[in-house]
């Protein structure tokens, strides 16, 4: 089995960007799973193109994207990406597309096939603080996760694939007035546990992590 995880490049000023860092550290072999790593651009017009020649490079079993949710303080899995971007700041080719969909023919939303609230009880087992989210923004985040489950539901390979959003890490946040933050090799492991926890199970378990507002 293989698994493929992605990080993107920094963003909106930043010199790093936790997602990468953190896909730099993973495992080369989790289990019986042999994990390949690429790096995105934060780009709508390119990030999806090179996530598709990524997949069609390595044939995974598994496609998990990773990016940066400053403010979160969790590691968080998304549940569904929506067909909307709309960018409150540039991307880096400095396009700001705003209320324009991802794809103008393509449904309202994907939703993410990996085991998430599994993956979620694992990660709070392990001493990891996560939790499943119910919007992946507008941003290339949600660019990209919408993007990845489009190629999948196409793509004759059989894949499961999903989107984890994950906090500054501490030397952004001591630059941010003290804003949440989680170590790099935190991040690591709970992408590890991910991967796992996917790798282990084709169906989810029956929780409530639903949220009022």
């Amino acid at each position: 089995m293989k698994a493929l995880v992605t990080g993107f490049d920094p963003f909106g000023g930043d010199k790093v960007n936790p997602s990468s860092l953190a896909v730099s550290r993973l495992k080369k072999k989790i289990g019986k799973v042999t994990v390949v790593t690429a790096v995105l651009p934060t780009s709508y017009a390119k990030s999806a193109r090179v996530l598709r020649e990524a997949i069609d490079k390595v044939r995974p079993d598994i496609v998990l994207c990773v990016g940066q949710a400053g403010g979160r303080t969790e590691l968080c899995l998304e549940r569904v990406g929506i067909n909307v971007q709309d960018a409150r700041i540039p991307d880096n080719d400095r396009k700001q597309p705003i209320d324009v969909p991802v794809r103008t023919d393509g449904p309202a939303a994907y939703f993410a096939t990996l085991p998430i609230k599994a993956c979620v009880a694992a990660m709070r087992k392990a001493g990891l603080p996560a939790a499943v989210s119910n919007t992946a923004g507008t941003f290339v985040c949600n660019h990209i996760l919408y993007s990845l489950m489009d190629i999948i539901e196409s793509h004759p390979a059989r894949m499961r694939g999903g989107f984890l959003h994950i906090p500054y890490v501490p030397e952004q946040a001591a630059r941010l007035g003290g804003a949440p933050s989680m170590a790099v090799d935190d991040i690591a492991r709970g992408i590890e546990i991910i991967i796992a926890t996917s790798a282990a199970r084709t169906t989810d378990i029956h929780t409530a992590e639903g949220r009022i507002s």
